[in-house]
């Protein structure tokens, strides 16, 4: 199994969709958001600590749902506004720890890079590694990740600081094994929350290194 490094300097939080329609209280929410944001905002802390880019990802269409398209057919409650851009559902949970210093990102569709400028950011700041968190394990979390390896980038999935909800006669736990399976084999690093934060407990900024001292 892989095991990527982290320099914090080279590393960002992209934490998904953790939305009010998907954290708690809807249709589509998933059964343990607010166990899962808490572990997210334990993360995002150790993250912000050690100078963890931390980047905080929204699925919203235009506020007249202009740009809903063929996914308004895939996911027809999407035609009801419930993630037009404005609305409240829409809005970023209220138990969301968001630092000033956090990047706040809208996405058209299920992945973080497609149609966003979120490449030339971690670009342009030297990322070269993300850390997944979020919601849904299987949908916009997955789609994320794979869509980050594909252009390079080394990713750390977090298995339970990501959640999904029941597909029909398919669990919930069930969607998450193979997820998780899946994208360890091929496209990340899949860790714990508190495994990821043993391994940034354990990085050095490059900066805060000791210094190479040449011997004459």
């Amino acid at each position: 199994m892989v095991d990527f490094a982290v320099v914090p300097e080279r590393t960002a939080l992209v934490n998904v969709d953790m939305q009010n329609c998907f954290v708690h209280d809807s249709p589509i929410s998933a059964p343990d958001g607010l166990v899962v944001l808490e572990r997210i905002n334990r993360l995002a802390a150790e993250c912000r600590g050690v100078g963890i880019l931390v980047v905080h990802v929204s699925h919203v269409l235009r506020p007249d749902g202009s740009n809903t398209g063929v996914l308004g057919e895939l996911a027809p409650i999407l035609r009801q506004g419930i993630i037009n851009k404005g609305s409240a559902s829409a809005a970023l949970h209220k138990g969301l720890i968001v630092d000033p210093k956090d990047i706040l990102l809208d996405k058209p569709r299920f992945g973080a890079f497609y149609g966003t400028d979120l490449e030339l950011m971690l670009r342009s700041r030297g990322i070269d590694t993300i850390i997944v968190t979020g919601i849904a394990t299987n949908v916009c979390c997955e789609t994320t990740a794979r869509e980050a390896t594909v252009r390079d980038f080394r990713v750390l999935f977090v298995s339970d600081g990501t959640t999904t909800s029941d597909i029909g006669e398919v669990s919930a736990a069930e969607l998450k094994q193979a997820t998780c399976a899946t994208l360890g084999l091929l496209f990340a690093q899949v860790l714990t929350v508190d495994e990821m934060i043993s391994k940034i407990s354990s990085a050095v900024p490059s900066a805060m290194a000791e210094p190479l001292t040449i011997q004459p």
